[in-house]
C-alpha cells in the first residue's frame, strides 16, 4: 500500500502534524505534500490518502484546502482508502476540529473507503461537526497542540495503527 499524506497549514502546526504522520508510517518526504503548491489529482497516485487541515472561524476548513477540496471532490477514488486528521484548539469549544468533517466528507463522495476513526476520550470540548455522535468517535485523528502538545505524538502512533 502506497500512502500519500496531504495538509493545508496557516501556522505550520499542521504541517508539524504531517510530518509526524509520515514518520510513524514510513512515507518519504516526497509522498508528503503541502495542498498550496499541489494538483489534487495527485492524490489519485496513491492507495491510502490522508489529508488534514486545521479549522478556523466558526468550523471552517483552512483555506488551502478548502479549494484543494474543490478538486478532490470531483475524483473517482474507489478501491483506494482515505484517512482525515485534523488540527484545533479545545478552548474553541462548540466548533473544535468540526473542518475535519469537511474533508471526510469530500473524501467519502469520492468513494474511497474511510479509515482512521478517533476516540475523543478524554478531550474537552462542547461540540464537533467531526464527531456525528456526541462523546462517540471523531471521523478522524483531532489534534490540540495548542493546550496539549505533549499529547500529540501519542495520538499520532495510536492513530497511525488503525491506518494499515
Amino acid at each position: 500500500m502506497k500512502p500519500g499524506i496531504f495538509y493545508g497549514t496557516s501556522t505550520g502546526t499542521t504541517e508539524k502534524v504531517a510530518k509526524l504522520i509520515a514518520q510513524a508510517v514510513g512515507v518519504a518526504d516526497t509522498d508528503v505534500y503541502d495542498v498550496a503548491k499541489t494538483s489534487p489529482s495527485t492524490v489519485g497516485d496513491y492507495d491510502l490518502i490522508i489529508l488534514g487541515a486545521p479549522t478556523y472561524g466558526s468550523g471552517d476548513v483552512q483555506d488551502d484546502m478548502a479549494d484543494f477540496l474543490d478538486g478532490v471532490r470531483v475524483l473517482d477514488l474507489k478501491g483506494k482508502k482515505a484517512a482525515v486528521f485534523g488540527c484545533g484548539d479545545e478552548s474553541m469549544s462548540s466548533t473544535f476540529c468540526s473542518g475535519v468533517e469537511e474533508i471526510y466528507k469530500a473524501l467519502k463522495d469520492t468513494g474511497a473507503t474511510m479509515v482512521g476513526e478517533y476516540n475523543t476520550f478524554p478531550y474537552r470540548f462542547e461540540s464537533s461537526a467531526a464527531v456525528p455522535v456526541q462523546g462517540g468517535e471523531a471521523v478522524g485523528l483531532l489534534v490540540d497542540d495548542v493546550n496539549e502538545p505533549d499529547k500529540t505524538e501519542t495520538r499520532v502512533k495510536d492513530w497511525v495503527k488503525t491506518l494499515i
